[in-house]
């Protein structure tokens, strides 16, 4: 039996680690009334080099923390996770979920007959879902796994992640012929600036934050449960340490995409 939410329950928001951190930024620039609680499985993190099974197990164990909140609506804000989870939670669960996929189609629209780079984790790029979305928008597009760049990410290690970026792309003798980068992982969102630097200026840069966002949007207007009076709210929840909880509420509030 289908539980009724209300306008004012919030919205749960569940990642590996802080990547999903630059998604609930989206989420609250564009629905500053809405209640969210972000959790990161930090002590499961990362999640890209994890089997699919894996995965969804992680992920079943923090829906059910995050559904005994009284979620009204759930953003799966990890590419990797959606791949693995996302089918299954819609089925097992009677609440709107949402999920990520990498920004492939924007890029698409974006390409002028060169190459389109998707950068994600290694399991992000093996999946059927990504497959899929390969088939309908990748003409052109190369998968570009990036082991361990998440952790970079996650330990806020810039020196380490510019030294990773700069021998994955700089080295590359083709950068003239690439039209775009896809940015297939929530956490390389924080490096879209370095990034950029690192670019020549034809090569567009896309990532699937905004469109999150206003699909949430979209979903809370559809179902009645979008909020229309506040106060706004954002909680933070880990499977991690004290220290790593304090290190998202630091990324949210300094770190800024």
């Amino acid at each position: 039996m289908e539980t009724r939410r209300d306008r004012q329950d919030p919205v749960g928001v569940l990642d590996s680690g802080i990547g999903g951190i630059s998604t609930l930024q989206s989420m609250a620039r564009l629905m500053p009334l809405e209640r969210f609680i972000f959790y990161g499985d930090l002590a499961n993190a990362p999640y890209g080099t994890k089997s699919t099974e894996e995965v969804t197990d992680c992920v079943r164990r923090v829906v059910r923390k995050l559904t005994e909140q009284r979620i009204k609506a759930l953003v799966i804000a990890c590419n990797t996770a959606t791949g693995a989870a996302a089918a299954v939670l819609r089925r097992e669960l009677d609440i709107p979920v949402v999920g990520m996929e990498p920004a492939l189609k924007p890029a698409s629209e974006l390409r002028q007959d060169g190459k389109i780079l998707v950068l994600a984790t290694p399991l992000t790029l093996r999946q059927e879902k990504f497959e899929r979305l390969m088939a309908l928008y990748g003409r052109g597009a190369e998968k570009v796994p990036c082991p361990g760049l998440m952790e970079l990410v996650e330990r806020e290690d810039d020196d380490g992640a510019r030294e990773y970026l700069e021998k994955l792309l700089l080295t590359r003798q083709d950068l003239d012929r690439v039209d775009a980068v896809v940015l297939g992982c929530t956490h390389y969102v924080f490096l879209k600036e370095m990034i950029r630097r690192m670019l020549p200026e034809h090569i567009a840069i896309t990532e699937g934050n905004e469109g999150t966002a206003r699909q949430l949007r979209r979903v809370l207007e559809r179902e009645d449960l979008l909020n229309p009076e506040g106060p706004g709210q954002i909680t933070f929840e880990t499977s991690g340490s004290p220290a790593s909880l304090e290190q998202m509420r630091r990324t949210f509030y300094e770190r800024r995409t």
